[in-house]
């Protein structure tokens, strides 16, 4: 049997493994080929050798796991998504497993390697005062600006995700009686959410600004291709700035397509609405990927508190200790 070489094994991988036999998404796909082509430019500082020469070999525990250190310290990814380009080279080795078992000791030093605990921190999500004046911040008079009032509002109504916003055409809007918007997200599942009146209204009127074609982008950029996540973060971030002048509470958080996400799931779950609708809502596998909207929601928590009979306690007051004696325990 031929050992492959180390370019045409990690070809082998993003073609033959993910996309032929697992079928992988496209972000999976995407965010796999963004790992490994930070991992072999860090190689190639590293070793001075170019990413087309590189040997199996030389990939192995000892410069990755300094590879995930430098991303760390240069780059300043927090431990969550350290773990994530871990993941990532963890599913390559695995599959080099069967295409290399010459180098089991080498995979199994790899496979090992592990994951740096994180504390995971609650939530955060605005407000109905920091959502009015984000959705009021567009120029309305301007294409860009309706386009991106339409954005956003969809956003906070529905809890997409940013990949599944942008992705989304023509086709995936369907108006009139029970209006609702079509995605195909994460795991490759498919939903619909339902659309408020307002929203619906907002879709229409954008529809008439984009092309007749099914197939059409519905959010695309000036130059008529999907927004990019950086894309999209950069018009939020745009409009933030703007609407701090109104709300000042907004220049205290930091606000992302995936924050608008976790407000939608905020106004369900305060207006009442049973976690396992929440989950349908935002496409989670499990219902328990839900609990963290609890975890932040103090509303609910307060309402739970104010039902227990509060248990009776004293007031005292300090007094402090004899100079003399505080003296003598000292010594």
């Amino acid at each position: 049997m031929t050992t492959p070489s180390f370019p045409a094994l990690l070809q082998g991988f993003f073609t033959r493994r993910l996309m032929q036999q697992r079928q992988a998404s496209p972000h999976t796909i995407g965010s796999y080929r963004d790992s490994f082509r930070l991992l072999l430019q860090f190689a190639q500082r590293q070793l001075g050798v170019a990413p087309q020469r590189l040997k199996f070999e030389q990939i192995d525990a000892p410069l990755i796991a300094t590879f995930l250190d430098d991303l760390q310290a240069s780059r300043g990814i927090s431990a969550a998504s350290r773990n994530l380009r871990l993941t990532a080279i963890r599913s390559f080795f695995r599959y080099a497993s069967f295409e290399m078992p010459a180098h089991a000791a080498q995979i199994q030093r790899v496979l090992v390697i592990p994951n740096k605990r994180c504390t995971r921190g609650q939530i955060g999500f605005l407000n109905r005062e920091e959502i009015d004046a984000l959705l009021s911040a567009p120029d309305l008079r301007t294409w860009s600006g309706r386009r991106d009032h339409a954005f956003m509002h969809l956003a906070v109504q529905t809890g997409l995700r940013v990949s599944e916003l942008t992705s989304l055409c023509r086709r995936a809007v369907c108006l009139g009686t029970g209006a609702h918007v079509r995605v195909v997200g994460k795991g490759r599942k498919e939903r619909s959410t339902p659309l408020t009146k307002d929203t619906a209204n907002i879709m229409q009127a954008w529809l008439r600004e984009i092309t007749n074609s099914d197939d059409a982008i519905l959010f695309p950029s000036a130059r008529g291709a999907r927004l990019s996540a950086d894309g999209v973060q950069y018009l939020l971030s745009k409009h933030v700035a703007h609407a701090c002048q109104t709300c000042p509470t907004l220049t205290k958080k930091h606000v992302t397509p995936h924050l608008l996400r976790h407000t939608a799931a905020m106004e369900w779950l305060q207006a009442g609405v049973e976690r396992s609708v929440i989950a349908l809502l935002l496409g989670h596998e499990s219902i328990e990927t839900t609990q963290i909207y609890l975890d932040a929601n103090l509303e609910i928590k307060q309402a739970a508190l104010d039902k227990v009979e509060p248990q009776a306690g004293r007031v005292g007051r300090y007094r402090p200790e004899d100079q003399l004696l505080a003296f003598l325990k000292a010594l």
